[in-house]
């Protein structure tokens, strides 16, 4: 979601870009083969195409300033998409409608809708194309329209079947290309999105590799010291009188050294993570369970909704305690980052490669493009009392699982975070 929105200002920039040529090579082929023909360059139908190209370039410079507002990129994407079928049909009715060579060019507006659009853009384009040919051509055949300068095709003298099965052919090609380069379009996106997950994976897992065995000496060597100072409080509690001064003292110190029992164990857990209680884990229990746990839980149940949209039958290896540490920990950072009322959803499916995609998305406020490349970084914390091992821990636990998370964030929208792993689901067959 938030990096298509990258991508599709990209894409629709290089395909303003390539619009432009077009304009270019249409002007210039049209002068070529005027002078070829011993015309005259104002001659039709060069006239009207000289007009077409002299459109489709102010179009362009008029897209460009609504790309560089950067609002409504889908909205711009459909529009310069839609009527890009329309400048083709005025291409094939000034060039001989039912005899134009230029048919194909319903193909690459099909083509490059998909690149924008995917499937769902590339179907729309394909009606829009069939719509507008097979009215073009019945309309001339009839003569209720007349055919370019008043002038008609030899065709048009066909018989009614052949002009009906020039345009089912047309019709099936625009629908074909549109079912073959959507799916296309879509195998590109997940690619490239894996493609990135694994980049950025891969960054933060040489990152880390540089401090776990000094975090992981520190906090083995901080563990018996702890031991041994509450173990010494706890015996000189018991000589204190119950509510005195000294007593108070002691019960924060004996709090804080909780504290530092903890920070050490999450220390420990972040440098080695342990894979010795792993088992096939049903997916969709286990969200299940942390969701309606959250839900239970007084601070969030009031003013956060979860919803969830779960295939069914995906199974992970994992300790079940790990799975539930990484759901609840990233659904609760997901709520904390929604101010008052909101929404969290979570997705779980299996789409290809015999990979489990889990994303948690929520509507809050979105993560700081200058945090955002720290939030796995160990110790690194915007929260007063946080420790910023959370994410951290959570990135080690799904590496050690041979796993991989990555986010994405736009301030003030909402942030996306997306985890895969490894589909263990068990062989039932013959």
């Amino acid at each position: 979601m938030f990096q298509q929105r990258t991508d599709l200002y990209t894409q629709i920039k290089w395909t303003i870009l390539a619009r432009v040529v077009f304009a270019i090579v249409l002007i210039f082929s049209s002068l070529f083969f005027s002078i070829e023909d011993n015309l005259s360059v104002l001659t039709q139908p060069f006239l009207s195409m000289y007009k077409m190209a002299a459109l489709v370039l102010v179009l362009s410079i008029l897209y460009i300033f609504w790309l560089n507002r950067k609002k409504g990129l889908l909205i711009l994407a459909y529009f310069q998409t839609v009527l890009d079928t329309f400048l083709v049909t005025g291409i094939i009715y000034v060039t001989g409608s039912f005899d134009s060579v230029f048919t194909f060019l319903y193909l690459l507006v099909i083509i490059y809708a998909s690149m924008l659009l995917l499937l769902k853009g590339s179907f729309v384009m394909a009606t829009f194309s069939s719509l507008q040919y097979g009215l073009l051509i019945e309309l001339e055949y009839y003569r209720i329209i007349p055919g370019f300068m008043g002038q008609y095709p030899p065709s048009m003298g066909m018989d009614e079947t052949q002009i009906i099965y020039r345009i089912i052919i047309i019709i099936a090609a625009c629908f074909a290309v549109a079912i073959l380069s959507g799916i296309l379009s879509l195998q590109l996106k997940s690619a490239r999105q894996d493609l990135k997950i694994t980049q950025e994976h891969l960054k933060r897992v040489e990152k880390m590799a540089a401090v776990d065995e000094m975090i992981s000496g520190i906090a083995h060597e901080i563990k018996n010291p702890l031991a041994s100072l509450s173990g010494s409080i706890q015996l000189l509690k018991e000589d204190t009188k119950a509510g005195s001064y000294e007593d108070k003292l002691m019960q924060i110190i004996l709090r804080e050294t909780e504290r530092l029992k903890q920070i050490s164990n999450d220390i420990r857990l972040f440098a080695k993570p342990s894979k010795a209680n792993a088992r096939q884990v049903e997916m969709t229990q286990a969200i299940e369970d942390v969701a309606a746990l959250f839900l239970n839980t007084k601070k969030w149940k009031t003013r956060i909704q979860i919803a969830t949209k779960i295939e069914k039958g995906l199974f992970v290896t994992i300790d079940p305690v790990h799975l539930k540490q990484i759901l609840w920990n990233l659904v609760k950072n997901a709520a904390e980052s929604i101010e008052t009322q909101g929404k969290i959803n979570i997705r779980l499916n299996s789409p290809r490669n015999n990979r489990i995609y889990l994303t948690i998305r929520d509507n809050g406020m979105g993560i700081d493009p200058g945090k955002a490349k720290h939030i796995f970084d160990p110790f690194y914390t915007t929260k007063p009392e946080g420790t910023g091992l959370g994410l951290s821990i959570i990135h080690r636990i799904i590496e050690t699982y041979d796993g991989m998370i990555d986010f994405e964030s736009i301030p003030g929208k909402g942030t996306l975070f997306t985890i895969i792993f490894k589909n263990t689901a068990p062989f039932n067959g013959p």
